[in-house]
Formats: C-alpha cells, sequence, structure tokens
C-alpha cells in the first residue's frame, strides 16, 4: 500500500530516448540518461534497443528490478546494442510495483515491432482498456503504458506509417503522457496537449536525444535544444527531425510539482530553469513571512535552494544543518510508524554544532503525512534547537493526482482534514506557513499550471 512509502511524493517516471548515425551504440548514453533520471521512478529501470542496420521488429530489451545501477552491468550494456534506444525508469502509481508493469514495453506485430517508454496516467485508460480486451487484444494487467502501447499497434496496421499510427492512438488518449515509441527506424516522442508532463529535445553530435528533463541530456554531453511543445510530435529518421502539431492546442497546464520538487535543480523545463524557480519561491515565502530566527536550513535535497532564497530574501543567514546519505536508495515499505521514523534517520543527521541553541527557519518542498516532518523537527530539537519554524514552498495538499504523481487520497493528507493549527501542533513546529498559490505567479510567471492537487480545479 502506497501510505506504507515514506512521507514524499513521488513522481511515476522518467524516459530518455537516443537516435544515433548507423554504426554508433547508444546504449551507454541511454543508460547514463537513466542514472541521471533516478530521482524520478526508483522501483524498475530498462532499456530496448535496435539498430537501423538490422531486420524488422529485432529488438533487444533488458529491464528490472531496482535501481539503474541494479538493474545494468558492464555485459548488460554489452548486449543491448544499437543506435535507436529507450530507456524508462519506474515508480509505479498504478499498477503494482512488480518487473510485469517495468519498462520498455516492447511488441511484436505484421508490420514490425515497437518498444515504448511512457510518463504519466491516462484518466480514460479502463475505458480503452475495455475496448482492447473485447479485441482480443489485452489482458486484465494491463497498465496504462500496456493501454497506449496496444492502442499504437491496432492503428499501425491501419496506417501508413508508425508515427501516424503514435498520433491517432494520442487522439484517443485522455490524461498526462510524455511518450517515447521506437521503431526499427524511428525515434518518435509526443506530450499530452495540456503539457502536464515534461518532454525535451537534445543534441549530442549527430545524434538526437529525447528526455523528461534537460539534466539527463547534459549529463551524457549533449545540449538542450528546446521543450516538446504541448501536444507536439517529434520523428527523429536517418534524414534528421520532424514535428507535427496537429494535436497542439491553446489550453496548457504544466506540473507545478516540478519547480517545486520532482525535477533536478539543474533542469530546465517549459523555458524556466528549475534552480531559479525554486529561490524565487523561497524569496516569496520571506515577504510572506516576518519571523526572528537566527538561521534558515533546508531539507535536502529541494529545500536547499529553497532556503537560500528565503535567507537572501529576510537577511536570516542560511546554514547547512543535515548530513544526508545519499547511498540509501529506494524508498523501501515501512509497515510502522516507528519503523518510517528511523528511516529518515538514515537519510538525515542533523549536525548538531550548527543548530544547538539556534531559533531555525525550516524549509521544506511539502508536508504530505507529516510524518516525516514531524521526524525531523524531533531531531532538530535533540540536537538543540530552540524554535523550529517551519516553512513550505508549496500551498497545502489537498485533493489528490490523477495524472501520474503520487499524491494519496485526501483522507491520507494531513492537511485535508486539519486546520494550519493543527497541522504545526501535530509536527510539533512553533509556527507553521505554507506558500500561497498567489505566489506561483513570482515562482514561474504567467506559465499556465495544473494545480488541481491544491485547489481542486482539474484540468481534465
Amino acid at each position: 500500500m502506497r501510505e506504507l512509502y515514506d512521507d514524499k511524493l513521488h513522481e511515476e517516471c522518467g524516459v530518455f530516448g537516443m537516435y544515433a548515425p548507423m554504426g554508433t551504440n547508444v546504449s551507454r548514453d541511454v543508460y547514463m540518461g537513466l542514472v541521471a533520471l533516478q530521482h524520478r521512478g526508483q522501483e524498475s529501470a530498462g532499456i530496448s534497443v535496435t539498430d537501423t542496420a538490422g531486420h524488422k521488429g529485432n529488438l533487444v530489451t533488458k529491464k528490472g528490478m531496482g535501481l539503474v545501477s541494479e538493474v545494468f552491468f558492464p555485459e548488460d550494456l554489452a548486449k543491448v546494442s544499437g543506435n535507436i534506444g529507450v530507456g524508462h525508469v519506474r515508480y509505479s502509481t498504478t499498477g503494482g510495483s512488480t518487473l510485469e508493469n517495468a519498462q520498455p514495453i516492447a511488441m511484436n506485430y505484421i508490420k514490425g515491432g515497437l518498444a515504448l517508454v511512457h510518463n504519466g496516467n491516462l484518466t480514460n485508460a479502463m475505458e480503452l482498456k475495455n475496448e482492447q480486451m473485447y479485441r482480443g487484444q489485452a489482458h486484465y494487467t494491463t497498465s496504462d503504458s500496456e493501454v497506449f502501447a496496444y492502442e499504437i499497434v491496432s492503428e499501425r496496421v491501419k496506417t501508413s506509417s508508425v508515427e501516424e499510427a503514435v498520433r491517432n492512438a494520442a487522439r484517443k488518449m485522455k490524461g498526462a503522457y510524455a511518450c517515447l515509441v521506437m521503431s526499427p527506424r524511428k525515434l518518435i516522442g509526443i506530450r499530452d496537449p495540456l503539457g502536464i508532463k515534461p518532454l525535451v529535445l537534445g543534441k549530442k553530435g549527430d545524434s538526437y536525444i529525447l528526455a523528461s528533463e534537460s539534466s539527463a541530456i547534459t549529463s551524457v554531453g549533449g545540449e538542450l535544444i528546446r521543450d516538446i511543445k504541448p501536444g507536439e510530435q517529434v520523428i527523429v529518421t536517418d534524414d534528421g527531425v520532424r514535428f507535427d502539431e496537429s494535436l497542439c492546442g491553446n489550453r496548457h497546464a504544466h506540473c507545478i510539482f516540478e519547480y517545486i520538487y520532482f525535477a533536478r535543480s539543474d533542469s530546465v523545463i517549459d523555458g524556466i530553469e528549475v534552480h531559479d524557480a525554486r529561490f524565487r519561491a523561497g524569496r516569496a515565502l520571506a515577504r510572506a513571512s516576518k519571523t526572528d530566527a537566527d538561521i534558515v536550513v533546508g531539507v535536502p535535497d529541494s529545500g536547499l535552494v529553497t532556503a537560500e532564497g528565503y535567507a537572501r530574501e529576510s537577511g536570516i543567514p542560511f546554514a547547512l544543518a543535515f548530513h544526508k546519505n545519499s547511498y540509501i536508495g529506494r524508498s523501501f515499505i515501512k509497515p510502522t510508524d516507528e519503523e518510517r521514523q528511523s528511516a529518515v534517520s538514515m537519510k538525515l543527521n542533523v549536525l548538531r554544532s550548527v543548530v544547538s541553541g539556534k531559533r531555525i527557519i525550516l524549509i521544506d518542498d511539502s508536508i504530505v503525512r507529516g510524518t516525516t516532518m514531524r521526524r525531523i523537527i524531533e531531531m532538530l530539537r535533540s540536537a538543540g534547537a530552540l524554535e523550529v519554524h517551519v516553512r513550505i514552498s508549496s500551498p497545502p495538499f489537498l485533493y489528490p493526482c490523477y495524472y501520474g504523481t503520487d499524491v494519496p487520497s485526501s483522507s491520507q493528507l494531513i492537511a485535508s482534514h486539519h486546520s494550519d493549527e493543527e497541522v504545526c501542533r501535530s509536527i510539533g513546529a512553533d509556527s507553521l506557513m505554507y506558500l500561497s498559490l498567489e505566489a506561483f505567479k513570482d515562482m514561474v510567471g504567467d506559465l499556465p499550471l495544473c494545480m488541481a492537487c491544491f485547489n481542486n480545479d482539474y484540468p481534465i
């Protein structure tokens, strides 16, 4: 059950694809791209490759449970060799955490084969799945991503090209998606018409890259070209890159939590640098909160940049108060509150000399159930902190997300059934303040946003 995981939100997954000139092996770059996207999914990883010089349908796939480094070894990369590749890291929000649901999804059909990787959730997946089961295509364990793949295969037998099949399938999809499809000759990417999920295009030498974040492109030595527009399809072949905007619309709703927490701080998403957005959020928090304190500290990692912004605006010194154990990998199931709190202590350790005798402004990106924040405050007080004033760089979570972010049901969100004062007492803070919805404009300007988990205004 999802409530047994640690008290943080999770993205569903990250995608990475690469098309290189014939004779170039992309498997290592795809591997490194997935490592750069590891924060988006830590339950499973997979890579599919093909070679344009090979035979149709000759797709090679390897996937497994765990971190990228736990699934792939050097000898594995030697076996998955080709000049076109797609990769995936997964955190399950729909479907179980099993190898069966790991991606890429590789399929063979009458006109060849394809491999698909997908980030997001389809709100009409059950309807499409029932139609596919009626056609004898799907089975009862079909995930959203398999629904997408089956729909592409169904369209492919009626179309003259795989990109047309992908486009026709996407027309039937409702929800959020950033999807990459690899055929024996093409790499195709498509983004949902609202732009809820990010997808970017880059280049490394003569190779083209599609990825969930720009940081994955730069991590393999590539350069960001631009974001894929909401609803846009990109097709990469030996002839270069083509774009199709037939599914693009005027209404957009980008996920605000990419900027609050999900994306790496060195990423640029829809033209906005994530680091700068978080810094501006900290400044906005400080303007709204006039609190006397000795130091401003952030919860690693996303809270650090926001804390720096708060410190700059308030004039209160910024300090590093936590040592983070970077070798604690996957978020693993903890069956009791006591064990979940112990997991926090394994990940973070307080620097006593920094916090002892100090009044502290503590910055974090969100409060979900409250268990993690409560434990962090207990650790700070045990280390001698005199006061702990919590400032959160998002509004209170009140509603679930249906688009591929692991916001649980409202009954599990502490703010949905407790006032701010009650949450403050529950976590043991001296004061609590959230970022306002209006402050998002300071953070990301006029970017149209999906804020449904905060305001119940669902764009689909």
